[in-house]
């Protein structure tokens, strides 16, 4: 059972079971409307007037979405790392490269 206005856990269960590909743009879209909307209620409506289902669903969802931006951010970092990677790495190219190049014109005897 849901406290009033908010979502209940059977509803929220079900669309998170249920595949995004097997789901209409409406259904999806519906979904994130009153997704967002109930956890706006969530953090709005005081601990002490949730029902226990409704703190266990709200703290439920506070851990997935920590989950979710905490491996965010790790991918951004892995990204990062491997850009840096990457320009350090055709750096070290074009620097052995430019040492070639001055090592040939500066070797030829006249």
């Amino acid at each position: 059972m849901a406290d009033t206005g908010r979502k209940d856990v059977t509803s929220q269960l079900k669309e998170k079971v249920t595949p995004d590909s097997s789901k209409s743009t409406g259904q999806k879209l519906s979904e994130n409307v009153s997704g967002t909307v109930d956890k706006g209620l969530g953090a709005l409506q005081p601990e002490s007037e949730k029902s226990t289902t409704q703190k266990l669903s709200d703290s439920t969802r506070s851990g997935a979405d920590k989950s979710q931006n905490e491996g965010k951010g790790v991918l951004a970092s892995v990204q990062d790392s491997a850009a840096g990677l990457a320009k350090s790495a055709g750096d070290t190219i074009n620097q052995a490269a430019d040492y070639v190049k001055g090592s040939t014109t500066t070797t030829n005897p006249k």
